[in-house]
């Protein structure tokens, strides 16, 4: 077996594996905090892999270009997608929920998470106050979960490209309810769908 072919074999068993674990995980201890420990102990696990999802196969996006989120599995009906998230340094998202579980974990660079705590209204569209409550960086072989109401944003500090796990219960493409929160005028409304998806034949 030539040896590209080797490495995008063994990428896809490993990948498969990490999913199957998570998948029983989640059926047999539901959506809770103890529970997504566990699944950030898998995908921090994945992250040990970093030959396996290199820039030749996965490259960072071009200067001025949004983040890139290679899709590296997810089942037919949207459950369980594992995400490589590739962002320059600078970018940022503003503060959102997901309305599904997320787990992140790193492979390079620095993820920084703001969280936010919910003081008033946010949970539909409208009037909404949140306040900052911690700062989390995630660099490699570090993680951090979210359920599905907790707000966070996201910001790439320093000068290394991020290059992390992003995994949920739910494909972003299918969440077409997520919350995004505008600090400065105390306001949420639905989040777009997420235009930074890339499906590649290797993954």
């Amino acid at each position: 077996m030539p040896g590209d072919q080797a490495k995008i074999e063994e990428r896809r068993r490993l990948v498969a594996e990490t999913v199957e674990r998570v998948r029983t995980i989640e059926q047999k201890y539901g959506v809770t905090r103890d529970a997504l420990g566990s699944i950030e102990d898998e995908l921090k696990s994945l992250s040990r892999h970093q030959h396996l999802f290199g820039t030749e196969e996965f490259p960072n996006p071009e200067p001025g270009s949004s983040a890139k989120l290679y899709v590296l599995a997810e089942d037919e009906d949207g459950r369980f997608p594992i995400y490589l998230t590739c962002a320059l340094p600078g970018g940022a998202v503003r503060p959102h929920n997901h309305g599904t579980w997320a787990v992140v974990a790193g492979l390079s660079g620095c993820e920084e998470n703001c969280l936010y705590d919910r003081l008033a209204g946010g949970h539909e569209p409208g009037p909404a106050r949140i306040a900052l409550s911690a700062t989390v960086r995630i660099h490699a072989g570090e993680s951090i979960a979210l359920m599905p109401d907790d707000i966070h944003s996201v910001a790439t500090p320093g000068d290394v490209p991020r290059r992390h796990f992003h995994m949920y219960g739910t494909s972003l493409e299918q969440l077409p309810k997520r919350l995004a929160y505008d600090i400065n005028d105390d306001t949420c409304a639905y989040m777009e769908i997420n235009p930074k998806v890339v499906r590649v034949t290797h993954a």
